[in-house]
């Protein structure tokens, strides 16, 4: 459930990008927005050479993010680890009952999909919690 914070960055970001925002998360951890857009707008969201998330960023004094929104995990996962070039998701319960998501990625963005201090798989375990309740996310 989005509280009134939440609200009002997804109004700011509307209205500077022109983006229709499905979600904002966020992250204390990291200093940082995640928007969740319309794929067909991730685009738009961004602006050309990321002009709008840079000048939102320096408003907010926050790191921003765009993650384009599906309604399938595997997808969404994908999506949330961009631009690691991703070869696969499987989505298993391990013997403990958790749902984990296990994802392969090619061996030269393995860095990428990680991130700097684990940012990339972070985010990414955020939004498949959020919309799928899967557990965990582990990098192959």
């Amino acid at each position: 459930m989005l509280g009134n914070e939440e609200l009002r960055y997804i109004s700011l970001f509307q209205s500077l990008t022109g983006a229709t925002v499905r979600d904002c998360v966020i992250d204390e951890e990291y200093n940082r927005l995640i928007f969740v857009v319309k794929p067909e707008e991730v685009g738009l969201a961004i602006g050309r050479r990321g002009f709008k998330i840079q000048q939102l960023s320096k408003f907010l004094n926050r790191r921003v993010e765009v993650v384009a929104y599906s309604d399938k995990p595997e997808e969404l996962i994908r999506n949330s680890l961009a631009p690691a070039r991703v070869k696969s998701v499987q989505i298993m319960r391990n013997p403990r009952g958790e749902l984990v998501a296990y994802v392969r990625v090619e061996p030269a963005d393995k860095r990428i999909a990680i991130g700097a201090k684990g940012r990339n798989i972070n985010r990414a375990r955020i939004l498949s919690k959020r919309y799928f309740d899967i557990d965990r996310v582990v990098i192959l």
